[in-house]
This record gives C-alpha cells, structure tokens and sequence, in this order.
C-alpha cells in the first residue's frame, strides 16, 4: 500500500491546523534496506501515561501503543494496541499536543536507533507474528510482537510485545530501564519539563503554550474529547483556568435536558431467525448483568435494568466511567467476565463480584442515551453509536470498558458464527429508530440454545452432600398464574450448592406455590419455597409435558423480580442432527454427585451430554478398546486410570480379549454402554487407535501438539498446519480437534494395514522432519528439558495400547473442557485448546450442521511406504 494511502487514518484523526504533528506529505521514502530501517519509543503522556513503539516498513512508521512500556525482562508479555500508521517524520517528532486534540499531551523521544526483521517482516507483520531486533540507546536485542486473537465483537487490535531470552535480556531483579532511563534521548529532560522547551513543537495559535498550561492525569482524564468530523463534534479552545466538557454541535433531535430520573432500558423481544435486511444491524448478545451507567459531577453510578444502584458491586466500572473526559453521560451496556476464548461466562461474573476480583470484570458499551447536557433518545440508533464509539475510543487500552461493534452481514451468518464458538446469540437492531424502552420490535434477540429466567418454587436437597441442593424446582408465570417447569439438576459447584440449601431453608412452605400438574417423579422429595428468587436456566428444550429437558443452572438473577418471569420463544432447530439418539436404559445411582466441583457438572450432567451428542461420538468409540479416567469423588479426588476390564462392571461394559494381556480391555457397543462408563464415574474416555477385531493394525494417525509454557496459540495452530501439510504431500488428508488441556489433536484415518510399528516409524518421521525445520520451536523430543518454549509433537499416541482422549470426550480439568472436533477454518477463531466446555457445547452443536469429522472413516488412505521420510514430507 503506498505511503500516502496509508496514512489516511492517520490524517483524518487530527487537524494540523492546531496541532505541530508532522502531516505525513513530505514523505518520500517508500522502502530501505534491512539494515537502515529505523525504529523509535516515544513516551506518551496522554490521558495515560504509556510508551508507542513505531517501526519502519513500506515507507511508514508501523505502530504499537505499550501500555506499561518494553520491559527488558525475557518473556515478560506487555500489551501492544496496534494503532494507525504515522509517517517516517513522526520519529523526529517531541513537543505538545494540544488540549482537544486526538492524543493531547506531551510526546518525548525515548528511544530510537535501528531494527532488524528475523524473517520476511511483510509475511511475520500480516500472520501477527513479527520477530526483530532491535539496536537502540536503551533497548536492544531480539524480540518479537505476536497479535493476540480478538475477543468476540472487539475491533482492538491487541499484540504482546515480547523480550526474548539474549545477552541484552535483564533479569527481573535487575533494574527496570523504563526507571533507570527516563529522559528524552534528544533534550536530556524528563517528559514533565517538554512543555517548558521553547524549542518543542506544539500548537501555539497565536500564542505560546506555558508550563502553567500542563495538566494533572486527574485534569487530563476530564480533558475534552477529541474532534472528528464523523459525529459532528465541534472543539472549543482550552480554558486556561479549568477545562470544560466536550462542546457538540448537535443536531435538533437531541434537545437540551437534563439527566432526570432511571430510564427504562430498551428490551430485545425473541425471535426464532435473526431478521434480514439493511434496516438492522447484529450485535453480539452478552452472558451477564445488563447495566446503566449514569456520570454526573463527575460521579458515576451503576445501575440495574431495574433501576437499583450496583455501584458498590463494580466499583472499578463506576470509576473507569467517572474518569472518561466527558462532563455527563447515561450509558447502556452489559457487564461481564470473558474466557480466554472471549465467551462471556455468567457463573464466573458472579465468582468475580462475590470475590472482589473487579478487575476481571469487562463493560461492553453498546448505547449511549445522553451526553453533555443533551438527551440522545431521539436519535436513530446509528448516529447514537457512531457518537459513542468515539467516547469509548477515549477509555485507556486494557482497562474494562469496551465499545459493542455491530455487523451490518448477514444475521443468520453471524450467529452461526456466534453459536459455533460456543457464544449466546446476537441482538439485531433497527439501525433507524430511537431508544424506546420496552420489548417494542427495534430490537432482536436470536439465541444459540433455549436460555431464561424462572422463578424458583422449591428445591430438592442432594443424595451426596449434606446441607446442599441437588437440584431446583422451577416455574413461570403466564396470565398471571405460576406454573411448573420442572428441574434443573447440574451447574452447581459445591460451594453454590450449599448456599442455595441455606437461602432457601429459610423460604420453606408446606405446598407448591404454583399450580397446574406436575409428574410424580418431579415431585418426589421436593422441599417447596415461596417464589422469590429467580434463577437462569440454560436446557434443551420442553418434554410434551411442558417440564424442562437437561437444564442447568446458570445463577441467581438478583436484577429481575419473580413477577416478570414468563416463558420465551423457544430457538429454531437450525441445524438438527440428522439421527435422534436413542433413550439409555441405564440407570444412575447419584446423579446429583458433582464430578467436577467448582464447575458444578454432575454426573447426571455428564449422561446427557453424553446422549445428546450419541451420533457423533460413536464412531470415535464403539468397537475399540479403551482406557478410561475414573473420579468417583470428583475429579479433585482419587482419580485413576482403568485398562482393563473389571468384576462388577454393568453389563452394557465388554470384554475385548488381547492376546498379549492377561485380562480382558474394555468396549461398548451403543449408548447403553456409554451410559454404563458414566455409572462408574468414567470423565475422561482413551480410545485405542485401531478397533477391537484387529488390535494389531492401526487404521488412525495421532500427533498430539504439546505446548511448552510461553507457547502461544498462533504458535500452536501454525505447528497443527504444518503437520497438515505434510501428510498432504503424502496424500493424507487429516482432521483436527482441541485436547481440551493445552494442546491439538491432527488425526489422519488410514487403511488398517500396516503394523504399528511401522505406524509409529512414519509418525516420528513427520515429527523429526519438523524439528529438524524449526529447532527453536518444534521439538519430537519427549524430555522436559527440551520442551521449554517449544511444541513437541508426540508421535509416541501411534504404539500398541497408546490411546489419546477420544473426540467429544469430557476432559478431567476445572472448567469441564470437551476434546472438540474442529474445521481446520476454525482454528484462527477458538482462541485456547480448553475452549469447549459443558458449559458452552450445546449451543456449538446446534449450529453444527454436521460432525466436522463426518466422513473420516470411509477415506481409504494408505501409510505410505518405508521411503516416505522426512526428506520426502518436508521438501
């Protein structure tokens, strides 16, 4: 892209008619040689103090906002926004920019001198990993910038900036350079003092700048907001005495009010298929507390969709608002706690705010219903928005408030794209129309699985564990009566389970609070309570009796009173499987017995994941031998590993005879004898990689990718792709899924020919082929030592009784992680080898269409022959 191009982001942010930043027009020089490229750290004083590190490339200074600075300290991973192109004249450039302008503050050369790329700098810069060095006054070495994968809905371009381990690393009880060396490496002065130089750039307009003129962080933080032509925004001069609140012109529409009392928020009505069409643009629908943030007198205070004040629950929300340079505000947004897949996780905003973790806590912005003494309700949502992404824009980097982006694509191809990743569903929005509260059709909500509130009426208290629910008995109002809907048995950890059985002990009546019929057995053991609290459900769907199929608990929702709970729209069957699983015959002793404590999924929880994901499994385990992982206390206690069969076992559980053992393996033949394995508490499921009537001949291909620490995921998928694409040169087409732990599965189905040793032989011929290609990050060495910082690829799965955890099987770790199959399209997106859960499955398999493994076992693909090494997979 040439130069010019490139730098019209940069030149619409700003006006060089205030503001001495160089324009970017003189500049001519489009390349240079590896050697002369030029690098720069400017430490920036603006709203927050941080440091821009900008590097030469195609004939612009590439450029990254360091939070917190380079640290020196090998490994040490500091956040790098990614931010618009400056041109090459900016690396000369220190002085002030000035009040009301985009990035107001002082500007100090910190550092600068040559980089280096390692590698093709165009190809490392486009695929977010750009290794260099770097040979500076102050900072020198190897290091590299690796982009992080967005969060869903976020367009912050997020990177790590990266020391690596080399002569010019520090250790990390070795002074911080950013405090040894402080001063501009042009002045000697410290960036408090850039003001004060009479030869530093700056906007004078007629006038120069004094110190006097210098600001506070508390002044700059309630600094005006910048200009931009985009909303219309009109910048006045900066007072002298104090600074005034950003000045817009705005449009008649939005009158001139004061912020008065609670606005009712606008509500998002059900839909089965997300509406189509120019006149709505689709938001990602967030798991947590809907909120209204109000600024006032530079206070801010948090409040519910119910109007009550949260404030003290998200302090560090209240405070980040209070701190946006804006003199009044009414905010509409969404609190939550995100994975590291960046899927909003309810149980765990809970944790956070009980815990006081508030920094764990993000706020997604998606409305902006008043601003600067001027009410904004009557704006068409767009305009409203397009005002509040510059607002958001002005929030530091890293800290909890984020900007709701909106796709104006296809609907149903975004939440398919949502559900796949295990998200709730997306909110489509007329783009036209104004803030009106209440369920009036401007808004949209299209869910990836059945998920809402019901009243809680009772409790049954749990077979396992004393003073502890094991399940809850719900209902829902509809024409003013409170009916029945039946339980909800899992998504209870142990300590949530112990406090629900002490709230309601205290709630006790002697007979059920709603009416209509209600089946004996979900009636049996039920301690009733009046109907007070509400709780949300996530469940498969309505029996023909009307009661809850497989829900689970969600949490408490103290923002919504029992009174408005009704029952929702149910989602569209959008993809449904193309076989119905049978219905298990097995019986369960304990169903409410927590298998994995702190995510609350019972073994009860386990058979219907089991059963509803049947036809997909199947394959991956009926007629093989298998190793099985065992909690019958959980998995926090006494787990082991079960190979062979056992006295005792239901019956659903088979014997394979081995030959070379001298007891019998393990087998099932159908979803009986699944059920039997979660009956003895089986969590982890290892399948031989050759079936049970030829034990001898392997018929799959297993490398499993074992990251090393400080591996990172762009690092793993890269190694999963190459394993790709060289048993492609051999004709292999192969398939992939998480661990569900750290690392990928690559799996390639093969005619059940060869031997396993010659199985395991061109296994580790792929793998030493690939160490030997990438020493410094690839290892087919098992040994700890030579792991660190690199993937081993574990060919060792490919050997007689090696087994690896089968495709869908649960995986023995806190979150309740699933070994998921995934297209290989979707790597790039998922984020974290545990990023399938229990808790997120159901909504993935909904829009799944079909299992990404379909078809593997009908490929009739040969091992190639003993010539097939490493020099012929990796030409």
């Amino acid at each position: 892209m040439p130069a010019s191009k490139a730098l019209e982001f940069y030149r619409a942010k700003r006006d060089f008619s205030k503001t001495s930043e160089p324009s970017g027009a003189k500049t001519t020089r489009v390349t240079a040689k590896p050697e002369n490229l030029r690098f720069v750290v400017q430490k920036h004083a603006a709203r927050r103090l941080h440091y821009d590190l900008r590097l030469e490339l195609d004939g612009v200074l590439k450029s990254w906002a360091v939070t917190k600075g380079p640290s020196l300290v090998a490994g040490d991973k500091r956040l790098a926004v990614h931010v618009e192109d400056h041109p090459l004249e900016y690396g000369d450039f220190e002085g002030v920019i000035p009040q009301g302008e985009y990035g107001a503050g002082s500007v100090m050369l910190w550092d600068r001198g040559r980089w280096i790329p390692i590698g093709d700098p165009r190809k490392g810069y486009a695929r977010g990993h750009l290794k260099f060095s770097l040979r500076g006054d102050k900072i020198g070495g190897d290091w590299a910038l690796v982009r992080m994968r967005p969060k869903m809905g976020e367009r912050i371009d997020n990177w790590l900036l990266i020391k690596a381990a080399d002569d010019a690393a520090r250790d990390k009880n070795e002074p911080d350079i950013l405090e040894e060396k402080q001063d501009s490496i042009l002045t000697g002065k410290p960036i408090e003092k850039i003001a004060d130089d009479p030869s530093a750039r700056r906007w004078t307009r007629g006038e120069p700048i004094k110190s006097s003129d210098t600001f506070t962080p508390r002044q700059r933080a309630r600094a005006p907001l910048a200009s931009g032509k985009a909303t219309g925004f009109r910048q006045e001069p900066a007072s002298k005495t104090a600074l005034e609140p950003l000045r817009i012109r705005f449009p008649k529409a939005a009158r001139s009010a004061r912020i008065g009392g609670f606005v009712a928020p606008c509500l998002a009505a059900a839909t089965a298929t997300p509406p189509a069409g120019t006149r709505f643009v689709h938001e990602v629908k967030f798991d947590g507390y809907r909120l209204q943030a109000v600024l006032q007198k530079g206070q801010a205070v948090i409040k519910t969709r119910r109007g009550l004040d949260w404030t003290a629950k998200f302090p560090s929300l209240a405070s980040a608002v209070a701190e946006l340079p804006i003199k009044s505000a009414v905010f509409d947004g969404e609190a939550v706690v995100e994975d590291r897949g960046g899927i909003a996780d309810f149980a765990a905003l809970q944790e956070a705010i009980k815990a006081g973790r508030n920094g764990a806590i993000t706020f997604y912005l998606f409305d902006l219903l008043h601003l600067n003494g001027h009410d904004l309700k009557s704006l068409p949502l767009l305009r409203r928005k397009e005002i509040l992404e510059r607002v958001v824009s002005t929030a530091p980097p890293g800290g909890p408030l984020r900007y709701s982006a909106h796709f104006f694509s296809r609907g149903y191809e975004l939440l398919q794209h949502v559900c796949r990743l295990g998200g709730e569903g997306i909110v489509s929005k007329r783009t036209d129309k104004p803030y009106r509260p209440g369920r009036n059709g401007d808004w949209l909500k299209a869910k990836c699985t059945n998920r809402q509130e019901f009243v809680v009426i009772g409790y049954v208290p749990s077979s396992s564990t004393p003073k502890a629910i094991g399940s809850l008995v719900l209902g829902y109002y509809e024409n003013g009566k409170l009916l029945h809907a039946g339980r909800a048995g899992s998504g209870y950890n142990l300590q949530t389970a112990r406090d629900l059985f002490a709230a309601l002990e205290k709630a006790r009546i002697d007979d059920t609070a709603a009416e209509g019929p209600l089946p004996a057995e979900a009636r049996h053991n039920v301690r009733w309570v009046a109907p007070s609290l509400v709780a949300e459900v996530e469940f498969r769907g309505w029996t023909a009796a009307n009661m809850l199929r497989q829900a689970a608990f969600k949490g408490l929702r103290e923002d919504k009173a029992a009174s408005e709970i009704v029952r929702e729209a149910a989602p569209p069957e959008r993809q449904p499987q193309a076989k119905q699983p049978p219905k298990p015959n097995v019986r369960l002793t304990h169903p409410d017995r927590l298998l994995w404590p702190r995510a609350g999924f019972t073994k009860g929880a386990l058979a219907d994941y089991y059963a509803s994901i049947w036809n997909f499994i199947a394959p991956n385990i009926v007629g093989r031998p298998l190793a099985l992982l065992r909690c019958p206390a959980g998995i926090d206690n006494g787990c082991f590993f079960q190979r062979h069969h056992w006295e005792g076992a239901d019956p659903n559980i088979l014997e394979i005879d081995d030959p070379e053992e001298d007891k019998p393996l393990i087998g099932i033949a159908n979803l009986d004898g699944l059920i039997a394995l979660v009956q003895a508490s089986a969590v982890e499921i290892h399948p031989w990689g050759s079936k049970a009537k030829a034990l001898n001949k392997p018929d799959r291909l297993i490398f499993d990718l074992d990251p090393g620490p400080q591996i990172d995921w762009n690092h793993l998928v890269a190694a999963a792709l190459e394993v790709r694409a060289s048993l492609a040169r051999d004709k292999l087409e192969s398939f992939v899924k998480t661990s569900g732990g750290k690392g990928l599965h690559v799996v390639a189905p093969v005619a059940p020919r060869a031997t396993w040793e010659e199985a395991k032989d061109y296994c580790r011929a792929v793998a030493d082929a690939m160490a030997g290609a990438n020493p410094d990050r690839v290892t087919a060495t098992m040994a700890k030592r030579e792991r660190s910082g690199r993937i081993f690829v574990d060919y060792l799965r490919n050997g007689r009784g090696s087994t690896a955890a089968a495709a869908y099987s649960t995986r023995a770790r806190p979150e309740a992680s699933i070994s998921m199959p995934v297209e290989w399209s979707e790597l790039d997106t998922i984020g974290s080898a545990d990023h399938f859960t229990l808790f997120n499955y159901s909504r993935r398999l909904g829009d799944l269409g079909s299992d990404p493994w379909h078809g593997m076992d009908e490929l009739k693909q040969q091992l190639p022959g003993k010539k097939s090494r490493a020099s012929r997979i990796l030409k």
